[in-house]
Order: C-alpha cells, then sequence, then structure tokens
C-alpha cells in the first residue's frame, strides 16, 4: 500500500508542477482527500508555523516594496556588484549562510530571494544560479547555527555521551560552510545565458515580465521613503538575530498548568512573527505605503503563491509519513545493521519526507545510538538531514520558484531534475564527507 500511496503523492507533485504558480497547493489537497477520505490514513497536520513566518516577512517586504525599499536595496546592491556581478553567485549563500546561523532558523531567508532574484536579473546573471544555491546554504547555515532546533535536539540526543555543543560546532561549522563554497562553484556556470534561455524569453514576449529597467534616480521624498523602510526592514531582521543570539530577550509571561502558576516564554518562531508583522505596520503608517500597491506588488503575489503551495504539499507529505512512519523507520533501522553508512543516507530521505531538520534528529538518531553507532559518527553525519530540497515541495524551495519571475528557477518536467538537485546534492555530500574529515581530527 504504501507504494501505491508514494505513486499518488509524486503523481500530485509533478502535476502541480507542470501547471505552475501556486497549483501545488489545490492538486495536493486532491491527494490528500484520497488518502485521508479513501484510505483512511491520519490526516497529519498543515505547517502552521511555517506559513505564519512566510505571511509576517512578506507582508513587512511587501511595505517595504510599496514605499521604495526593495528598489533601493537593489540599487545599492547594482552599484557594489557593478564591476564584477558574477560573484553574487558566491556572495548570495554566504550572506544566507551567515543570516541563517545568527537567527537560528533558515525561514529568514524569504527577506533575501526577491533581491538576490532581482539584482541577478538586472546583472544578466542567471538567478537560478544564486538563488538554488542560497536556498541550499539556508538549510546548512541552519544545521552549523548553536541556537536553531535541530542542533539543540541533537544536543539532547547526544547528552551523556561526552560531545556537547563546542565539538560539534568545530566539526560542523567548517564542514558546512565549505560545502557551501563547493556548491556554488558548482552552479557558477550551471544552465544557458539568461539572455538566451529559452522559458525567459517565452515570459518576456508574453508579457508575464518585463524587460529589466535601469532604475530611475528617486526624488528626495522618495529617497527618504525608501531608505527609512529599509532601515526599519533591516532593522526587524537585526532584532531577529538577536533574539536567536541572546533567548533571554524574549519576553515570559504568566501561565497556569495543572492548577498551578508559572512563566513560560514566547515561542521564537512566534516572535520572529510579531516582530516582522509590527514591522510592516510601522513601514505603513511612517512610510505612506499604500495598502493597494502592498496587495499588487510582486513580493506578495509571490509570497501568496508560495503560502498556497506549502499549505497543500507539505499538509500531503505530513499525512504521507503518519500513515507510514513505523514501516519507514523500521527499514531503515534493518539497513543500517547491515552497514553503518547507510545511516547518513537514512537520515537524507527521511528529512525529504519529514520537510524537518530537527525532526529528523529526534526520530532517528537515538536509532542510531540504539544500534550502537558512535555519537561522534552520528555527529559526522549531521549534515545529511539536509535533504528537504530533494522533493521539491518544501516551503524555500517552492518561494525562491515563485519570487524568480525569469522562471530560470524551476521544478522539472520530470520531477527531480529540479533546479536545486545539484547544489543540494554536491553541498550536502561535501559536508558530509568533510564532517567525517574534520570529526576524526585529533580523535584516538
Amino acid at each position: 500500500m504504501i507504494w501505491i500511496e508514494l505513486a499518488i503523492l509524486l503523481a500530485c507533485i509533478v502535476v502541480g508542477a507542470r501547471l505552475g504558480g501556486m497549483a501545488l497547493g489545490p492538486v495536493a489537497g486532491i491527494g490528500l482527500t484520497v488518502f485521508v477520505f479513501a484510505f483512511g490514513m491520519p490526516p497529519g497536520s498543515p505547517p502552521g508555523t511555517v506559513l505564519g513566518m512566510i505571511v509576517a516577512v512578506v507582508t513587512a517586504l511587501s511595505a517595504m516594496e510599496a514605499a521604495g525599499g526593495l528598489d533601493y536595496l537593489v540599487l545599492v546592491a547594482e552599484r557594489v556588484m557593478r564591476r564584477r556581478p558574477q560573484y553574487i553567485t558566491i556572495v548570495a549563500p554566504l550572506v544566507t549562510y551567515a543570516l541563517i546561523f545568527a537567527s537560528g532558523t533558515q525561514h529568514v531567508i524569504y527577506a533575501l530571494l526577491p533581491v538576490i532574484a532581482e539584482v541577478s536579473r538586472k546583472a544578466g546573471i542567471r538567478p537560478e544560479r544564486p538563488i538554488s544555491i542560497s536556498v541550499i546554504a539556508a538549510q546548512h547555515g541552519l544545521i552549523a547555527s548553536p541556537i536553531s532546533a535541530a542542533t539543540v535536539a541533537l544536543i539532547g540526543v547526544l547528552a551523556g555521551h561526552s560531545i556537547g555543543l563546542p565539538r560539534v560546532m568545530m566539526v560542523i561549522v567548517p564542514s558546512t560552510l565549505l560545502a557551501v563554497l563547493i556548491g556554488a562553484l558548482s552552479v557558477t556556470w550551471k544552465g544557458q545565458a539568461l539572455s538566451d534561455d529559452p522559458a525567459y524569453q517565452e515570459r518576456l514576449a508574453s508579457g508575464k515580465v518585463q524587460p529589466p529597467q535601469a532604475t530611475r534616480e528617486l526624488t528626495p521624498a522618495e529617497m527618504r521613503r525608501a531608505r527609512g523602510s529599509t532601515l526599519f526592514f533591516l532593522t526587524g531582521i537585526g532584532f531577529v538575530v538577536l533574539l536567536g543570539l541572546f533567548p533571554g530577550l524574549r519576553p515570559s509571561y504568566s501561565i497556569l498548568a495543572e492548577g498551578k502558576a508559572g512563566t513560560a516564554q514566547v515561542d521564537p518562531a512566534a516572535a520572529i512573527m510579531i516582530v516582522m508583522l509590527a514591522i510592516g505596520g510601522l513601514i505603513l503608517l511612517l512610510f505612506k505605503a499604500s495598502p493597494d500597491a502592498i496587495m499588487k506588488g510582486s513580493i506578495m503575489r509571490g509570497g501568496l503563491s508560495a503560502v498556497i503551495s506549502i499549505l497543500g504539499i507539505s499538509w500531503l507529505g505530513s499525512s504521507f509519513f503518519a500513515g507510514n512512519e513505523t514501516q519507514i523507520v523500521g527499514e531503515i533501522s534493518s539497513l543500517i545493521r547491515q552497514a553503518a553508512w547507510v545511516f547518513a543516507i537514512g537520515l537524507f530521505f527521511l528529512s525529504a519526507l519529514l520537510f524537518s531538520q530537527a525532526a529528523t534528529v529526534v526520530t532517528l538518531m537515538p536509532v542510531g545510538l540504539g544500534l550502537g553507532l558512535s555519537p561522534l559518527l552520528l555527529v559526522a553525519m549531521y549534515p545529511a538531514v539536509n535533504g528537504a530540497f530533494f522533493l521539491p515541495t518544501y516551503g524555500t524551495v517552492l518561494a525562491a520558484v515563485a519570487f524568480d519571475q525569469t522562471g530560470t528557477t524551476r521544478i522539472g518536467k520530470y520531477l527531480l531534475n529540479h533546479s536545486f538537485m545539484r547544489p543540494g546534492l554536491v553541498t550536502t555530500i561535501s559536508a558530509t564527507l568533510l564532517a567525517l574529515l574534520f570529526s576524526s581530527i585529533g580523535t584516538p
């Protein structure tokens, strides 16, 4: 039965991808209906936190766009990269890695994707190159971050095995950072030049996108609004980073649990949503961002398309795993007993199904310990939890496709030949091999 269910899951992805845009969500809803009402499978759950963060960040971004801030950011980036714009394929993933490393959540990338897409398009660089590797860099920055849920989960699993956060960081940070650079090199010359890409030329001819226009000079009043909205948005991002670096900054509140008074701290995801919504509101009030312009902007359209797609396809994947969890984990465990290296492959494919590095760690790392694998070996295999790109259903993957107006960042005709496969495999394999190397240094 699992193979029939998997075939339905893959068919929904293929059909939705071919229809394009937000079609992945409604088509996945058909598959979810079959799973729940026809097969009697658990319904799973939609990724409410992820969707909430996307909406909050996109709202703030769209307000900044309506106030002229996005044009200002692109203008500044153009000036910086005017001499050597080809470096965006290297610079963009490194900036993304650093931001996610500091904030502890890869969903901050939604603030970068539109800027990366527009700067590369205006520079004549195929946006697929920097966008695809930046999405992968976000995943590796996440597992390297000492404050991410995945790393916290790993430290918890390894508690009592003489391996703490410093040792994990010494292995994972250099291995993932070097792997991101290797991944960037793997896509630096990928695909046709933007001027020769048939999909982009078709979009230009049909009027779906307009040719890149020279950035017009802003009037003094427009410049003040653009700079102010950009400053407020970047301040919001900086505050999110601080909340990740210093959890004590997140406020506490009183609760009543089991008849006893206590305190609880605001969840990191909720804190991000609150801050970004507030930033959007301040930009609206202080910099005359029109609500109509916000809703009609390219960022809001792309963001809503991503939200609908993620809602359907992630919910479908959640139902599939919930209905087959015992069989999937059992099969992986039996393979590990035969060859330890298979554990890394198990981590990779389980993360592709769970859409979560933290959930993969919590589900499978204790199994590895129970089967007698070395704790240090488990640390070395930790980068393998970055398999969420393999099936083009993950939130950041779908958002990247939606934000690239040129159509060069795409889900392939044959499902797995999508824009993220090459940089994802190159980076994840490189990070795992490098982690194995770094973990052996100094080990008796």
